[in-house]
């Protein structure tokens, strides 16, 4: 082996040193919450990944839509407004209910 191809193998043996280094020094532990117990095994790793980048699932903004919906009913006087609320709500369960079974069959499946 010649003495450019050992320097090489040296170099890369420090950069991947340093860079376990960097990455074991800044690990945190996991912490397990009630929702990481109630989350189908299946759907922690990508839900983990989605958190830690700042991303909430999809059915976060369901539930965020569901409470708005629900607090412009409570505030509603008209009839015609409060049946107009009412249909838009039950659509947006009925999809969230699909959304969360859906995830349910994925998670076991």
């Amino acid at each position: 082996m010649s003495t450019l191809d050992q320097d090489i193998e040296r170099r890369i043996a420090r950069e991947v040193a340093a860079w376990q280094e960097r990455v074991t020094s800044r690990g945190e532990p996991l912490q397990i919450d009630e929702g990481w117990l109630h989350t189908p095994e299946a759907l922690r790793t990508p839900f983990a990944v989605l958190k830690s980048a700042g991303i909430p699932p999809a059915e976060v903004e369901l539930f965020q839509q569901r409470s708005r919906l629900r607090e412009r009913l409570e505030a509603c006087v008209e009839d015609s407004e409060r049946l107009t609320l009412q249909r838009e709500l039950s659509g947006l369960e009925q999809a969230l209910a699909f959304r969360l079974e859906a995830l349910q069959r994925l998670g076991t499946g």
